[in-house]
């Protein structure tokens, strides 16, 4: 057993030589950015080996890091395995940064009709005359609401004593459907937890499960991305043996414990409280959430596993809330399309809309659905990490310092951070703009191509853009490779578009409104997104950016039961194309690259 140390963040623990540094590091939960999952592409994993021995360099390393870097005894900790005790520097860019994430969405009201009500119950003190057991004592006064004698979850029926004696016989419990999942002090207040599991972020809502009023929300980076920055990765990750899927399925059940702990603190409520919760994410997280087989889902025809809606008790599933609560995860649609986009669907009301209207989930999955004439169809495009900033030179998540718009002023050139702060890198929204900036300068060909300039200078052969000079430090730029990274994922979308609308038998023109969800839809430059020809060119006010519509639909689901149901009858509707199949797909994809 070999002692790895990570430096500054001070982790250290105790490990086989036949782990990789990248796998010591998941194992102490030290966030190194592994966009490839661990196969040594992404070249994004770097350490510096300070003291001990480590494996002997690998020509992927080679290729990967400079000669100063090799010099200073960087490595990748993907494929570097420690040979003794080894004490390691993490750069900060090795580190997945905080991001800011999106919780806002659409308001939608509805009146609250929970799966789980509260119900005040005052029982009779038993006594030598009339020793009735506790579990008949409570149905007899639940009786006086009218409720019929059902069944104890078994760890309330484990403390239900107690809580009679301790509360002098006077209780509130959590009936769902005809089973009590809790019971507390007369004046508790039974909440739910609704949240949208993202590739890579996590929106977290915490609510009154009686009003129907959000009482707090939080947004924080989904913990399996050290397992890879998009689906594909986690499914080989967590198909390779039983502990990654534990592992991958661990990583979610301890952050939404932890999620609804914070959640909690901030509205003075305690986690126990929580009696219900809906879950929605894509299939993958779905079936890594719940630890279902997920091998299938990366091969064709690429099945899932489950479709339906499902009930589990959280508690099975290792979340801490109210041990006896379920949580409820919405249908999935398809392999690529998940309980995310139902929920997105059923938030953005697009089943009832008069109007042909298209709503896109803008992600490192994208999901895009098509009414027409209320026939919905929908289609999942594979649009990659370059929005979050992954495959870009300088490409980095939303986060402070993060370039996230700009302009041309005349021949001057403007660039926005997030935070206002020093330039670090640029984000999605920011690689956005630039592209479509350079396009309508004409340094851009409409093949991507980049051309002249004076702030187009010559690295290694490849052109590149300067975006932001760093003082000592190397400027950000924006390379040819950088340009054609964002080409193949905008042409993923607007493929995905073209299809629906073909498949309809309309031109793009034909589309009256288009809803754009999702963080990183919310923070796009519309014009940016059809200038680059992304998004069809179509009149402003046909476009509608309404945030993370994912979570309200998750919210709506949470607080209503026949807002589930309407879930389901969506599931049910909507139709589904798989892009690959289009005749002539790799021509079409080819021809969608092309910038407007």
């Amino acid at each position: 057993m070999f002692t790895v140390d990570f430096e500054p963040v001070g982790r250290r623990g105790e490990f086989n030589g036949d782990q990789s540094l990248l796998d010591c590091a998941r194992q102490l939960s030290v966030d190194l950015v592994s966009v490839c999952g661990g196969i040594g592409s992404c070249e994004r994993c770097k350490v510096q080996v300070i003291a001990g021995q480590a494996s002997k360099m690998t020509l992927e390393e080679e290729g990967a890091l400079t000669e100063d870097e090799l010099k200073q005894g960087y490595r990748l900790a993907c494929m570097t395995y420690p040979l003794g005790n080894v004490k390691l520097h993490v750069p900060a860019e090795s580190l997945t940064a905080i991001q800011r994430t999106q919780v806002e969405g659409l308001e939608v009201d509805v009146e609250p009709d929970p799966p789980v009500r509260g119900l005040d119950a005052d029982l009779t003190r038993p006594g030598l005359d009339s020793p009735l057991a506790d579990d008949a004592n409570l149905w007899a006064a639940l009786a006086a609401h009218g409720i019929p004698a059902g069944r104890l979850d078994s760890r309330v029926q484990q403390t239900l004593s107690g809580q009679l004696r301790a509360n002098d016989w006077r209780v509130r419990v959590a009936l769902r459907g005809d089973e009590i999942v809790a019971i507390g002090a007369p004046s508790t207040r039974w909440l739910g937890l609704a949240v949208d599991i993202g590739t890579t972020k996590i929106a977290g809502y915490l609510l009154d499960l009686e009003t129907g009023k959000t009482l707090a929300s939080r947004g924080l980076m989904n913990p399996q991305i050290s397992y890879g920055e998009d689906v594909v990765s986690r499914i080989v990750a967590a198909s390779k043996t039983e502990a990654d899927a534990a592992k991958l399925q661990s990583l979610l059940t301890e952050a939404l414990s932890q999620l609804a702990a914070d959640l909690c603190a901030e509205s003075g409520a305690q986690p126990d409280e929580i009696v219900e919760a809906v879950v929605v994410g894509n299939t993958a997280i779905h079936h890594l959430f719940l630890r279902l087989p997920v091998k299938q889902l990366g091969l064709s025809p690429y099945v899932p596993a489950v479709a339906s809606a499902l009930d589990v008790k959280a508690r099975d599933i290792g979340m801490a809330i109210a041990p006896g609560a379920y949580v409820h995860l919405l249908p999935n649609i398809a392999g690529y399309v998940g309980a995310d986009h139902v929920s997105m669907l059923l938030a953005t009301r697009i089943a009832d809309a008069e109007k042909t209207t298209l709503a896109i989930d803008i992600g490192t999955n994208t999901e895009i659905c098509l009414n027409h004439r209320g026939r919905m169809t929908s289609v999942s495009c594979a649009s990659g990490p370059a929005f979050e900033g992954a495959h870009i030179k300088f490409g980095m998540r939303a986060a402070p310092g993060a370039i996230e718009h700009v302009r041309f002023d005349g021949s001057r050139l403007e660039v926005q951070t997030i935070g206002g702060e020093a330039p670090v890198g640029i984000c999605g929204s920011g690689l956005l703009d630039v592209v479509a900036q350079l396009r309508l300068k004409n340094i851009l060909d409409r093949g991507g191509k980049m051309g002249e300039h004076p702030l187009v200078q010559n690295k290694n052969g490849q052109p590149e853009f300067l975006l932001a000079g760093r003082p000592g430090l190397e400027p950000v730029t924006v390379s040819q490779k950088d340009v054609r990274e964002l080409q193949l994922a905008k042409a993923a979308i607007r493929l995905g578009i073209q299809a629906l609308a073909e498949a309809e038998g309309l031109a793009e023109t034909d589309i009256e409104q288009v809803i754009i969800a999702g963080a990183f839809g919310t923070f796009i430059d519309v014009e940016s997104a059809i200038a680059i020809g992304m998004l069809p060119e179509l009149p402003l006010e046909r476009f509608k950016q309404v945030g993370n519509a994912a979570g309200t639909g998750a919210r709506l689901a949470l607080i209503s039961k026949s807002e589930r149901e309407k879930a389901g009858q969506i599931a049910g509707r909507d139709g589904y194309i798989e892009l690959a199949n289009l005749p002539n797909f790799t021509l079409k994809f080819a021809k969608a690259t092309y910038l407007a």
